[in-house]
Parts: structure tokens; sequence; C-alpha cells
């Protein structure tokens, strides 16, 4: 064995020094981990098709529907007939701005977030009204919703409201009882026994459902304007959305985005990575390994977290155009033409129906069709082939 020089008897590689590579090693290619899916295939939905207005806050995939949330009423496109019903305030809709839209799996109502006008459920072709003077919602302007269980949870600008559909109870949560440092409440999500709030200034408040117990992931390096230190924790307090999928935890925010293994952190930003930009409005992850976000320059998609191989979508203003670009980090790898793509590049809202994906943009609705989808990465060629 050899020793190191300096200290007789001590092995070199105890030092952390090591012997040459030899020839070989440095000869060895360097393995290709393959490609992402790409969409290539996308029709766009706008107010031509029927919608009552472009400019859309959220959609969600319900079955044979898609319920899509707008500036100007809802609507509820049919995927079989591809046709679109809408309703606005003079059909019955309490208000006319949709920020928000959730199912629930068990009971089929939808209920929606309403920018200015409280919570509202449709259920059995009726809308049911709740606002701060006829219930416990905490505030009207509710940004987002989601179902956990028999609760009904509303992030707002004055905190977070959670309804028993049950008991008719209500309870809510802000700097008096929750961790918060501001009550300005961006997002909600919930799944796997966890509901997670975006906060203005307070980063992630993630509750867990079995021991209603709180923890909080802020940005550790407490700068606001950069992420001083990499990959240390989440990249900004002020954020935007979080999606929490096998154990995985991705978020979004106005200065970049990260994803929470459980015991690592990594920071996504527009010079390192796919992201599109730094400004993004919201985020849904499909799994562990893939999130999509909603920047205000295009839609990206992180395929394979271990690899960081990004999918970014945009439309070059043209309608009828677009392009993907797969980068893998900050290396481009590969452009894709896909023709018709997302409507417009400022992005708001996404979600995932089987293989496919659907964008809710400024400027309509982008639905991209998943034939052949696969998840992470495959051997190289698959997406030039896809193309064709």
């Amino acid at each position: 064995m050899r020793t190191s020089p300096l200290f007789p008897g001590l092995p070199l590689l105890l030092m952390g020094w090591a012997a040459p590579l030899c020839a070989a090693d440095k000869a060895a290619p360097k393995l290709d981990p393959g490609l992402p899916y790409v969409y290539t295939q996308w029709e766009q939905i706008t107010t031509k098709d029927g919608l009552p207005n472009d400019h859309i806050f959220a959609v969600k995939a319900d079955k044979e529907c898609v319920w899509i949330g707008t500036e100007d009423g809802l609507a509820r496109y049919d995927k079989k007939t591809r046709k679109i019903r809408s309703w606005r305030e003079k059909d019955g809709l309490p208000w006319r701005v949709v920020t928000a839209i959730e199912v629930d799996a068990r009971t089929g109502d939808v209920w929606l977030g309403l920018f200015g006008g409280g919570l509202a459920r449709f259920s059995a072709g009726r809308f049911d009204h709740y606002t701060q003077l006829n219930s416990g919602l905490v505030n009207d302007v509710v940004y987002a919703v989601a179902i956990e269980g028999d609760h009904v949870w509303c992030a707002t600008t004055a905190g977070a409201s959670r309804y028993d559909t049950k008991t008719d109870k209500w309870d809510i949560f802000t700097e008096k009882n929750a961790p918060m440092e501001e009550i300005w409440n961006y997002n909600v999500s919930a799944r796997d026994g966890k509901v997670h709030l975006a906060v203005w200034g307070s980063g992630i408040l993630e509750f867990d459902v079995k021991t209603e117990n709180w923890k909080v992931y802020l940005d550790p390096d407490g700068e606001m304007e950069i992420d001083l230190y990499r990959d240390d924790g989440n990249v900004h307090v002020i954020t935007t959305g979080a999606s929490y999928v096998e154990k995985v935890l991705w978020v979004s925010s106005y200065f970049g985005c990260a994803r929470y293994d459980g015991r690592h952190w990594r920071g996504y930003f527009d010079h390192d990575c796919g992201l599109p930009s730094n400004f993004n409005n919201n985020l849904k992850a499909r799994s562990g390994q893939e999130a999509w976000f909603c920047s205000d320059k295009g839609l990206g998609a992180c395929m394979d977290a271990a690899t960081c191989t990004w999918v970014t979508y945009t439309s070059d203003g043209n309608k009828h155009s677009g392009k993907a670009v797969i980068k893998r980090e900050n290396e481009v790898i590969e452009v894709v033409d896909t023709g018709y793509s997302v409507p417009h590049n400022f992005q708001i809202s996404v979600d995932f129906d089987g293989n496919d994906v659907w964008a809710g943009t400024s400027k309509g609705v982008g639905h991209g069709i998943g034939q052949g989808y696969y998840p992470r990465l495959r051997a190289s060629g698959a997406i030039t082939a896809q193309a064709k």
C-alpha cells in the first residue's frame, strides 16, 4: 500500500489522494441518460370555441370534462363532444371571476374560489355561496381551494379557512394560531395527509392532518433579493404554490423554484436549468421526478429531477407556431418545432389528465395530447422520431 511522503504509514486514500486514472478510465464514454417525452400535439381553446373569457385562472380535469375558471365566468369543456357550456352571473354564478377550481372525487361537487366573491359549491346544477358575512370564510378574495377528506381549504388574502362539510364547522388560520409572518395565503394543496399553504412572506406552511402540527419551510439565508447559498432550503419566502407527490415537495415563487425530497433541497433558476423564468405563478407535480411550472415566459416542465432534464414550451406570438426546448442543467440538448403550442407564454395554471396536460394562460387554454407519453427518460432518438 502506498503511503504519504509527509506522514509515513498513512495511506494516500485516507488523505484524499488517489492514484491517477488509467488510460482506459479516461477513455470511458459518458453514459447518455436519454431524452424526455415532448408534447408535440397541442390544441388551443379560446373564446372562439365558446369560452366566456380568454384570461384563464384555473383548469381542473375531471373524468369526462375539464373545468375552466376565467375572468368572466365558469366553463365546462366536454372531452368527448368538444363542446363548451358556460355559466356567468346571469346564469347563477355568484361572482364573475373564478380563480380556483377543485372537485370532490367522492361527491362530484365542484368548489370554486372567487376573486372578491368568496367560495361557491356547484352541485346538481345549483350554486351555494359562502362569504365573510354568511360563513366562517376569513376573506372573500379566494386564490385557491383544496379538498382534504371532509374539509375544504381556502387560501385567502387574510389567512386560510377550513370548512368541514359534514359538521358545517369552520376553522380560521391566521398569525394568531399558525406560523404565519404574513397572512396573504396565495395557494393551498392537499395530498397524502399533508396540507401545504403558500404564503406571501412566510414561505411554505405544512399542516399534518393527523397531528394538526405545523412545519415551516422558509428561505434560511434571510436574503430577499437573491438566493445567497445554493440549495440550502426554500429559495424565497414569497411563495406562490406547493405540490406534494411521492413525499417530494415542489415549490414555486416569484424568485425561482425548488424541490425538497425530505433530506435535500434543490433550487431552480432560469440561468441554470430549463425554467423559463424565475417569476412563477403556479405549479403542479406529476411525480417526485416531474413537475410543471407556470411562468410569465412559458411553461417549464422538469421531466427528470435526478438529471435536471427539462422541457420548456413557448409560443412565438403566432398561435400556429411554437417550440419545445430540451435542457439538461443549462445545456440545450434539442429544440423541437411543435407547431401549435401553448396559446400564450404567460402561464397561470396547469393540470394533468392521464397522459394529457392542460395549461391555463392569459390568452386561452392549451391542451397537450400525451399520445405515447412516458415518464422520466428514454434512449436518445425518441424525440426526433416522435416529432416527425
